[in-house]
């Protein structure tokens, strides 16, 4: 399963990740970048820290499970 993190720093200048399933690939920089922008000037998350004041980082994460039968 592939996840898009978003990583922003908070006003105590901690990380902060919101995660999105099923990301489009390839990611556009331009409209990643403009989304974070946006959630940072619509201040529509508070984190533990305060509001997520600045861009940190964008991923994607895929992670693989694999079941072992008993």
């Amino acid at each position: 399963m592939k996840k898009l993190e978003l990583k922003f720093l908070n006003e105590d200048g901690k990380v902060v990740t919101i995660s999105l399933d099923a990301p489009v690939e390839p990611a556009d920089p331009v409209a990643v970048g403009a989304a974070m922008d946006e959630i940072i000037s619509q201040d529509c998350f508070l984190s533990s820290g305060g509001a997520l004041v600045q861009k940190k980082q964008a991923r994607i994460v895929e992670r693989n499970v694999n079941e072992i039968e008993l």
